[in-house]
């Protein structure tokens, strides 16, 4: 049994497919399913049902998944003391990012790493912020920006780096622009615009109406703030977003009143024992503390 093999079968576990997965680890796919043809060989078992579409684990590669991961990280772990013996930083670093995601300390912060640990692979991906969160917990992504409606979701440790009150944002002549406050039963009698589920300013509003019984007409949903934005300024709905997501002018926006609970912007991670985690965590705070040039 070959790490590499092991590598592999986690990638087309967690893609559900063999093409993607063969994208990520860079190889053929041919190559994919020939190492894991191997692997199952050497098991004695299937690892995925391969009648459908998807790849989907079997019972046996169901029960393979968590101790092949763990047989990685522990592979990653004897490279990164190594590492951390001779003053030394390598290996790969898996960053999760929220879709759309337009927060350039971010990525300032991704740069200011590589350039002082040229030998760290970065990769990054995009997802819910949901997924983002599981993705970290399973060690699947060794860090995540991810939006939430908790400070530090449970089982991670997290760094907020936003924290604000939702807000309606709404074009000049509509009917909400002349308010001076706003609340959620205001916002019922309109068609809204917002993220979708999954992300946590959207599971900060869908909790907020479920507490007072309302269920307000979700009318279009984008996974980018800006795309909100500019779907409630041609006048399609109301946008329920964060005080700065909303700053734009061509919308006026009101904080709503009755909703108590911030939505927050935070990078989660499970463990710092990865030497590569708390040096990004060390950039990510230069980069987020420094002001805006703007």
């Amino acid at each position: 049994m070959e790490l590499r093999q092991l590598e592999y079968f986690v990638a087309v576990a967690e893609e559900r497919n063999f093409t993607r997965a063969a994208e990520r680890v860079h190889i053929s796919q041919s190559g994919v399913s020939a190492q894991i043809r191997r692997l199952e060989r050497e098991l004695g078992a299937e690892l995925f049902d391969r009648s459908a579409r998807t790849a989907t684990l079997t019972v046996a590669g169901k029960a393979a998944l968590e101790p092949a991961r763990a047989a990685l990280a522990a592979a990653r772990a004897v490279g990164q003391a190594v590492g951390e013996v001779t003053d030394l930083i390598r290996g790969r670093l898996t960053v999760g990012m929220v879709t759309g995601c337009t927060v350039t300390p971010l990525f300032d912060a991704l740069a200011a790493f590589h350039r002082a640990h040229p030998g760290v692979e970065i990769a990054l991906l995009e997802d819910t912020s949901d997924r983002l969160v599981e993705g970290v917990r399973a060690g699947a992504l060794d860090l995540a920006l991810v939006g939430t409606a908790a400070a530090t979701p449970d089982g991670l440790e997290a760094l907020t780096l936003v924290s604000e009150r939702l807000v309606a944002a709404v074009p000049a002549g509509h009917p909400l622009a002349d308010r001076r406050r706003v609340t959620l039963g205001d916002l019922a009698a309109h068609p809204i615009v917002c993220m979708p589920p999954g992300t946590g300013l959207r599971t900060v509003f869908d909790r907020a109406c479920a507490a007072q019984g309302l269920r307000p007409v979700i009318a279009l949903q984008a996974g980018a703030a800006d795309a909100v934005v500019d779907l409630a300024a041609r006048g399609l709905g109301v946008a329920v977003l964060s005080a700065s997501m909303a700053a734009d002018p061509r919308l006026t926006a009101r904080t709503i009143d009755d909703v108590d609970t911030p939505a927050v912007l935070a990078l989660v991670w499970r463990s710092t024992h990865n030497p590569a985690v708390r040096e990004l965590l060390v950039h990510a705070g230069r980069a987020f503390a420094a002001p805006d040039p703007g």
